[in-house]
C-alpha cells in the first residue's frame, strides 16, 4: 500500500476553494437531511483548562471520513492556536484511508463556506456590507470567504479590543482583503452579521430586521449564546443540523425556540427558499457531514 498523502495547512487550503465548496455544501445538506450522509452528533471528552477534544465521523456511498480536533480556548494566552486536528479520508466502501487534511483548515473553510451558502440561499440580492463579529480564526475564514465570493461589499470587523481589530485587518490585508473596524452600533448599511466568537453572552443584540440576515457560528454548547434572545425569537430560524443544534445551539436554546418551527439548510436549498421578508437567522453548529462534503471536493481536485 502506498503511504498515505498528508496535506499541512497551506496545501489543505489550496484544495478547498470556497466556490467549489458552496455547491458541494448545498448537496450535502440535502444529502444528510435524505439520510444519504450518516453524520452522528459529535462526542466531546473535556481537555484541562477548559478545553475539549471533539470527534466527528461521517460516511456516505462514496467516502467516509473522521475529524479529530482539539479546542483549547487558553491557548490564546500562551501564542498558540486555539484548534488543532486531522481529517482522515477513506474509501467509502473498503474503508481504506486515502489521505489526510489538516483539521483546522477544513473547520475554517467548510464553516464559512456554509455560512456563504446561506447567504446565497437567505439573503434577497448581492449583500451591500458584512459585518464579522470575532477576530479569531472562524473570524478570519470568514473574512477571506467574503473577499473571494463578495469583494464589492464592504466589510466591516469587531473585536474586543483595538488592539484585536488592528492584528485581524493586517491579516487579512496580506490576503488582499480590506477590512474597516466597527466602533459602537453596527452600521446601518449592514445587511448581514456574522457573529463568529466564543462568548458565552450575547456579541449582537440589535432588533431583527427584515433587511439583515443573521449568521451565528461560534458558539457550539447550550451554556454559549452570541445572539441576543429577543433577536432569535423575532426571526424564522434555520439550523445546519437539526439533531445538533438541539443539542448544541445555545443561541437558540436559551431563547427557548420552538424546535416545530426551526428547518434545516438543506430543506431551504431542496426548496429554492425565495425570501418573503420576514427577519432570519441561520445557526450552525457544526456536522462530520460538511467536512465530509469538504473532503470530497479535496478529493475530486488533488
Amino acid at each position: 500500500m502506498e503511504p498515505i498523502a498528508i496535506y499541512d495547512a497551506a496545501a489543505t487550503a489550496r484544495l478547498l476553494d470556497f466556490s467549489t465548496l458552496l455547491d458541494a455544501l448545498a448537496t450535502a445538506a440535502q444529502d444528510h437531511d435524505a439520510g444519504r450522509i450518516h453524520a452522528p452528533v459529535r462526542t466531546g471528552v473535556p481537555l484541562k483548562g477548559n478545553g475539549v477534544m471533539l470527534s466527528m465521523p461521517a460516511s456516505a456511498d462514496d467516502i467516509a471520513i473522521h475529524k479529530l480536533v482539539s479546542v483549547c480556548p487558553a491557548n490564546t494566552a500562551l501564542g498558540m492556536p486555539t484548534i488543532f486536528g486531522a481529517v482522515t479520508v477513506c474509501n467509502g466502501a473498503t474503508g481504506q484511508p486515502e489521505f489526510i487534511l489538516d483539521g483546522p483548515t477544513v473547520t475554517g473553510r467548510r464553516t464559512a463556506a456554509l455560512s456563504m451558502l446561506g447567504v446565497r440561499v437567505f439573503h434577497p440580492g448581492a449583500p451591500r456590507a458584512f459585518l464579522v463579529i470575532g477576530t479569531g480564526q472562524q473570524a478570519r475564514f470568514h473574512a477571506e470567504a467574503i473577499g473571494q465570493l463578495y469583494p464589492a461589499a464592504t466589510l466591516y470587523v469587531k473585536g474586543r479590543t483595538e488592539t484585536s481589530d488592528a492584528a485581524l485587518r493586517a491579516h487579512l490585508a496580506q490576503s488582499g482583503v480590506h477590512a474597516t473596524p466597527a466602533r459602537g452600533a453596527v452600521p446601518e448599511e449592514v445587511d448581514v452579521v456574522i457573529a463568529a466568537t466564543t462568548s458565552k453572552t450575547p456579541v449582537y443584540d440589535a432588533s431583527a430586521r427584515e433587511d439583515r440576515l443573521v449568521i451565528g457560528v461560534g458558539a457550539f454548547t447550550p451554556d454559549a449564546a452570541e445572539i441576543a434572545p429577543e433577536t432569535v425569537r423575532a426571526s424564522r430560524v434555520f439550523v445546519d443540523d437539526l439533531a445538533a443544534a438541539r443539542e448544541e445551539a445555545g443561541d437558540l436554546l436559551q431563547a427557548g425556540v420552538d424546535w416545530a418551527n426551526v428547518r434545516t439548510i438543506g430543506s431551504a436549498v431542496a426548496e429554492g427558499a425565495k425570501h418573503d421578508g420576514a427577519p432570519v437567522l441561520f445557526k450552525t453548529v457544526g456536522s462530520g457531514a460538511w467536512d465530509l462534503a469538504a473532503c470530497r471536493v479535496a478529493r475530486d481536485v488533488r
